[in-house]
């Protein structure tokens, strides 16, 4: 089975695909923008990348979040809870990080299935 890559720079990849199972990780866009509005970028990222490979929302299996400050957790989970649909909620995990660059308050990594 080969594994696809998409979005490929010399440090990582946009989406890594073996077989049925896709992988991704996303991070905000606008670094000084609030939690509810990282959560969205990410999130909209996700549901792009996931078509783009050949998927969408409704197939996620596992969600790693990880929170810069874990007090924004219900504000996150506000912009979650609206975005996945009834009935399809993956596996899922939120933990307090130091993220890479100080200006993410959010970053996600996705596995899903086709």
């Amino acid at each position: 089975m080969d594994i696809e890559r998409h979005g490929t720079t010399r440090r990582y990849s946009d989406i890594v695909a073996h077989g049925s199972t896709i992988y991704l990780v996303e991070v905000p866009e606008t670094l000084t923008a609030d939690i509810a509005t990282q959560t969205s970028e990410i999130l909209a990222s996700i549901e792009r990348l996931l078509t783009q490979a050949g998927s969408d929302k409704t197939r996620l299996l596992m969600v790693t979040i990880y929170l810069s400050d874990m007090r924004e957790y219900a504000a996150m989970n506000e912009v979650w809870d609206a975005w996945v649909p009834e009935g399809t909620a993956p596996v899922r995990a939120c933990v307090e990080a130091r993220l890479a660059n100080p200006g993410y308050r959010v970053e996600m990594v996705v596995t899903a299935a086709r």
